[in-house]
């Protein structure tokens, strides 16, 4: 399996790398770094009441991600990054210091981009854009296995469904209450 993860990771760096890429693929990454541009988009919505809905759906995903994934799963599996196995690969960016798997980056963009997609919201469309070229980013730049950022993927639906879930559930409670 880690031959494969290998040989999508070389064929994108000998293939698909280019001067162009080696400047703006660390730039989209940079966007998701720490989840900030999701968070800074979830707060907006909050702002605007006819989105706060998904703002907060948004959100309730993002926390969801943050325990699962970075908390949890990846000092609990500690995958080494690519990069330290090929110790040989020059980064384009400065090295992360914590485990590979999941990819956080490619986690909480689509913990965002599926809670938009489960509030039906128009906006989804270029979050799921967004949320791909970082996944993709993170496999240009040599700092995860596929295998990461398919996982990161798959979090990411089941974190925005769950968000979805569990706002609906207070939404519900809360309306019973008054």
């Amino acid at each position: 399996m880690l031959n494969i993860e290998f040989a999508v990771l070389d064929f994108i760096r000998q293939h698909l790398r280019t001067d162009f890429g080696d400047v703006v693929m660390p730039a989209i990454s940079a966007l998701g770094d720490r989840g900030m541009i999701w968070i800074c988009l979830a707060i907006i919505l909050c702002a605007l009441p006819r989105y706060r809905k998904s703002g907060i759906t948004m959100l309730i995903a993002l926390i969801l991600n943050l325990i699962i994934c970075n908390i949890t799963l990846k000092p609990l599996i500690a995958r080494m990054r690519p990069f330290s196995v090929h110790s040989d690969i020059e980064l384009l960016i400065r090295a992360p210091r914590d485990f590979s798997f999941p990819s956080g980056h490619t986690a909480s963009s689509f913990s965002a981009a599926f809670a938009l997609m489960s509030e039906k919201k128009s906006v989804f469309i270029p979050s799921l854009i967004l949320a791909s070229l970082i996944a993709f980013s993170r496999l240009y730049l040599y700092v995860h296995y596929p295998s990461d950022v398919l996982a990161g993927i798959l979090l990411g639906l089941l974190n925005g469904i769950a968000a979805h879930k569990i706002y609906q559930h207070f939404e519900k409670h809360f309306k019973k209450a008054n």
